[in-house]
Parts: C-alpha cells; structure tokens; sequence
C-alpha cells in the first residue's frame, strides 16, 4: 500500500505564567531549544512555535501599534533561524503566539484568533483564553492557551472557565465553527489544577522531592475530572514525570510552602485520527518537560514538541486538494492568509489589545 506524506512536521508548545515580569533579561536559546539540542526527530529545530503566556504584563497595552514586548523578544531569538511570526494574539495578560519556519507559510491558510473573557463572569479578561485556528497542510488545527481561576478551593469555577470557553469560542472557517471541531486541538496554559484532598504542603514537597509524582498525580484534580467527563475530558495528556510547576520563591527553586505544590501548567491535545476516507492524522508527543532553570516567576514554563503528521493510503492529495476537502472549496478572499508575514525582525502585524 503506498503512504504520501502531506506533512511530517515538529511542533513545539510553550506555556508559562511570567507573573507580570518583563522579558529583558531573560535570554530564551535554551528554552526555544536553540542551542543546539532539541526534542524533534533528527534534532532538527521544530518547523512551528506555539507559545502561550499568562500574566504578561498590560502596562504595553497603550501603545497597540507594537507586538507585547514578550513577542518581540521571542521573535528577536527566533528571527536567525529564519522563523516568521504567523499570529499573535492577546487578552489582558493572556498571550498567544506562533511562528512558523518561513517555508510552511504557503501551507497555512484561514487563520483567525479568538478570545474568550471569564474573569468576573465574563466580564473580565484577566481569566479566559485565546486561541489562534488555521488550516495547516489542509487539516484544521487549533491551540488554545487558559488562564483558569485560580486558588485551591476554586474547582467550580476552573470547570465553569472550561465550558465558557468551549461555548463561546467561534471561528468563521468552513467546518470549523468550534473548538472541537478541529482535526486536531492543542490546548494549553495555566489551567490552575491543584491537589484534592488535605495533603499539607510540607508532605507534597517531601513527596516531591522523593520524586513520588505518580502518587500525587493520583490526587491532580485535572487528572480526576478528565475521568469523570467533567471537562478535558476530550483531550488527552501524557503524564508530566517533572516536579510540580508552581509555586516557587522567585528567582529559586525553593517552593513557596503559602501554597501546596502542583501541576498548574500543562499541555493537552487532541486528534480526530479518521475522518476522511484514506487520511491518516496523528500527533505523537515527543516530550513533555519543564524548565526548572528559569526562575523568573513562581510558575516554572512548561514545554511540549509533537510530530505532526499528515499522510494518505493509496491516495496523491496535495495539501491543496486536502484544504477543499476539509475546509470547503476556498471562496474569494479566504485561500490566502489572513495575515502579511514579515520576518520576525521587521514584524509589522498590528495586534488590537482591545478585543471584546
């Protein structure tokens, strides 16, 4: 049976809570895997990025003629390896962002963002999410980066945050009006989870530093309400085999015991495998790490690379003829980008802070 590859790519996800500091310092080379060692076949430098923030700083958000300044300085370490910025979009501190080796720009087309607002029951921004959706090799691929609400005894409201956001969340693209109606879902951020139960945070450190992580993931409540179906519940995770990302001392790797360890960042996805006649998607995780050397904030960044691939039986689909398949013929005015590309050194997209 003869197999066609319509895309075999290394996608990289990043999720971090930056706790409103600023980028300046920060030299990214090791946590964009740019230094010379990666997690994608061959390592190669992944072919996209996909970078969600939480609590990025609004103190920019007059001057709505420049990208956020976290965007910058990653674009500023991406632009030598010929990376181009594709999207970028933001609410209030939330922040999504992706770049794309400049050869797959061809291959990417319908691109929208979206926000959703459920800070103060929607009428806030500083909870929610942003998403950004393409067709990418003529498949529809979503990521979603949260900010759910935060503190121990918030559970209700994490999975209120969850199901506003798959409610409210709608794109425009042909077959793809929501969420999960994506080929594959990418979903990612400060999602909040804590531990159930009365551990004190003294005997979670100490089961962490024993490295008892299966023990206490057994108690995630993200991890229990994924069992459940009360949300997450389409999406899959690899199991982090890393420390508990938050809450650390700034500036150290010493827990700050005010409030009980536990997994608040994480990477989840989802694909439809086979729904189209002789089509195979997969997404198989690579890696799933946290980045203990960077201290800047009291969240560690977490980080994900997927192979993303796209292949036909007995078929010779160009990703062209596959984008008609999945996404409708192109009308006029929806076959291009919906965005100008520019080398992530002279990026010229503007991107509005104030989005309702």
């Amino acid at each position: 049976m003869a197999t066609t590859v319509i895309a075999d790519l290394c996608i990289f996800l990043l999720t971090w809570n930056v706790g409103t500091h600023s980028p300046r310092e920060q030299q990214l080379n090791s946590l964009l895997a740019l230094n010379g060692t990666t997690t994608c076949p061959d390592n190669q430098l992944p072919d996209i990025y996909v970078i969600g923030m939480q609590e990025v700083s609004t103190k920019q958000v007059l001057n709505i003629f420049q990208d956020d300044p976290w965007v910058l300085k990653i674009a500023g370490a991406l632009q030598e390896h010929q990376f181009v910025k594709v999207e970028a979009k933001q609410l209030q501190g939330i922040l999504i962002t992706m770049f794309a080796h400049h050869k797959h720009v061809p291959h990417m087309k319908n691109i929208e963002t979206e926000a959703t607002r459920t800070g103060l029951g929607g009428l806030w921004g500083n909870k929610g999410a942003v998403s950004i959706r393409l067709s990418l090799y003529g498949t529809g691929a979503v990521f979603v980066c949260s900010h759910l609400a935060a503190h121990d005894d918030k559970l209700k409201e994490r999975i209120e945050d969850y199901h506003q956001i798959v409610d409210n969340h709608k794109y425009h693209a042909q077959g793809y009006p929501r969420i999960f109606d994506h080929d594959f879902v990418f979903w990612f951020g400060d999602l909040n989870f804590r531990l159930s139960g009365d551990m004190s945070a003294w005997d979670v450190r100490t089961d962490v530093e024993n490295m008892r992580y299966a023990d206490l993931l057994k108690l995630d409540q993200l991890n229990l309400l994924r069992e459940k179906g009360n949300a997450f519940s389409l999406l899959e995770e690899q199991q982090p085999n890393f420390a508990p990302t938050f809450k650390f001392v700034e500036g150290t790797n010493d827990y700050d015991l005010k409030r009980r360890p536990a997994w608040c960042d994480r990477i989840l996805h989802r694909v439809q495998n086979n729904v189209y006649p002789g089509v195979t998607l997969s997404a198989t995780q690579l890696s799933y790490q946290s980045h203990t050397d960077y201290t800047l904030s009291d969240h560690r960044p977490v980080s994900a690379t997927f192979s993303y691939k796209v292949e036909t039986s007995n078929q010779t689909y160009t990703d062209e003829e596959l984008h008609d398949m999945t996404h409708g013929a192109a009308s006029p005015g929806t076959s291009a980008p919906s965005v100008s590309f520019t080398f992530a050194f002279i990026v010229l997209v503007v991107v509005p802070y104030f989005q309702l």
